[in-house]
């Protein structure tokens, strides 16, 4: 057994997202919630597609701030 305290509102909501799921409780609602999270249903790694993109993105930006590091080195030369 576990207990959780609430805030009249984080019940309320609770309450309502039991009536939007169909859930019979809100033990029930939090028992499947749980079991998701366990289960590993609530853990989304980012698509690799994702992360290809954002690594493309850091080199260029890296790539980027090399650029500019070099030409004010430049100017402070000459």
């Amino acid at each position: 057994m576990i207990s959780v305290r609430l805030s009249e509102d984080e019940y309320s909501a609770l309450l309502q997202l039991c009536a939007t799921t169909g859930a019979r409780s809100v033990s029930d609602l939090t028992r499947d919630a749980m079991r998701a999270l366990l289960d590993g249903q609530l853990r989304e790694s980012p698509p690799a597609n994702l992360i290809d993109e954002f690594r493309t993105r850091l080199s260029n930006l890296d790539q980027k701030v090399e650029e500019l590091a070099g030409r004010m080195a430049s100017r402070a030369e000459g």
